[in-house]
């Protein structure tokens, strides 16, 4: 069985990437990496702490990573980040918060301990900025290739960004370490706006986990409801929310699910264009392709595999 790593800047997307996690039985969750973005590092750890023990998991070990990006001083979040997530990440819903603590251990050496220990058989799959994985690889190089895979939820190759016009939200949060990541040569698949905005949830999948009658089917319906709200503002000509972190853990588990494109890629980060995810034109011509980017989307039976996974797992947390 594989082994997964979840890096996280735990907001609504983000539990339901673990959601997906816990639910898959290809995979084993062995632990969360901590990181800013939607929340405080602080808030997410706390959020990563209190979703795995309502979701029946209480042995997934949190780690505390990096707090800012790679360049900076400090961290705030976005208004716009909290009008989607909400100021505690997870829809303003209130859980209990966990009697467990982080460990000691920080995420960047829990990551190369785990390619130490895991080699191929590891996937690692962040879907905030990639601030953690940057100062892995800058401290521990050679895990780009003793590494099985990294699947991550971020940027935007054929699509305008989130954040403006080329930038999406993940990678806009540390260019430079993204850019590290991209030209690193690990085995990296993109799975970008390109594709998570096709894989959308409406009220009526959430009724049906509110349905269930559980706690987690209670927490995860209201929670999502909050965000799919948020949508209605922020990109009503969709019709539902994104499910941006959970196809990315879906990726790692069934590469199938996707289309995608051979393709070295490179972050911008200078000049107008800063947080650009696009082809590096200096390796535009290696025969060694060490990305790819997702271009195409299986919806159909994405959603399915999606809803049977999260509802299952939410009907027997209790």
């Amino acid at each position: 069985m594989r082994k997964l790593i979840l890096d996280l800047d735990t907001g609504v997307d983000d539990t339901l990437a673990i959601s997906y996690a816990l639910g898959s039985p290809e995979v084993e969750l062995i632990g969360i990496t901590g990181t800013y973005g939607n929340v405080l590092l602080e808030q997410g750890i706390r959020n990563d702490l209190a979703i795995t023990d309502l979701l029946g998991h209480p042995e997934v070990k949190v780690y505390p990573g990096l707090p800012h990006a790679s360049k900076a001083d400090s961290f705030e979040v976005l208004p716009v980040s909290a009008f989607i997530h909400g100021q505690n990440g997870i829809g303003d819903v209130a859980i209990p918060d966990s009697d467990r603590k982080a460990e000691t251990q920080s995420a960047v050496d829990f990551i190369i301990d785990a390619v130490n220990t895991y080699g191929k058989d590891l996937v690692y799959v962040p879907t905030g900025p990639m601030t953690n994985i940057a100062a892995a690889l800058a401290k521990e190089p050679d895990i780009a290739q003793r590494i099985g895979s990294i699947v991550l939820m971020g940027g935007a190759l054929t699509v305008p960004g989130n954040v403006d016009a080329w930038q999406e939200a993940n990678i806009s949060q540390d260019p430079d370490a993204a850019d590290v990541l991209f030209r690193s040569g690990a085995p990296v698949t993109m799975v970008g706006l390109d594709v998570t905005l096709q894989t959308l949830l409406t009220y009526k999948e959430t009724a049906r986990w509110r349905e269930l009658g559980t706690a987690a089917g209670n927490f995860l319906a209201d929670m999502t409801d909050f965000y799919i709200k948020a949508y209605e503002t922020t990109s009503p000509h969709l019709g539902g929310c994104g499910l941006h972190d959970p196809l990315a853990v879906g990726v790692a588990v069934d590469p199938t699910l996707v289309t995608t494109l051979p393709m070295n890629m490179k972050v911008e980060t200078e000049g107008a264009t800063r947080g650009r995810t696009i082809g590096d034109e200096q390796r535009l011509n290696d025969p060694n392709k060490t990305m790819r980017v997702a271009v195409g989307v299986d919806v159909p039976r994405f959603l399915d595999e999606f809803m049977t996974r999260i509802t299952k797992l939410a009907s027997q947390a209790d």
